[in-house]
């Protein structure tokens, strides 16, 4: 499970810097990339959902 968090932190951090990018500087390809990480971000969230509720058991 430490893994997923760690994954799920370096994803938001990507995701961040480009969404700024898209923000600040009007970058379309960021945009895109931004979108797309959010997507992985969805998939790591509902995996570390299905762990965290494995290990409450």
């Amino acid at each position: 499970m430490k893994e997923l968090v760690e994954n799920i932190a370096e994803l938001y951090a990507a995701f961040e810097k480009d969404a700024k990018a898209q923000l600040e500087n009007g970058n379309k390809a960021a945009g895109t990339r931004a979108r797309k990480t959010s997507l992985e971000i969805e998939k790591a969230m509902k995996a570390f959902r299905k762990a965290s509720l494995e290990a409450a058991k």
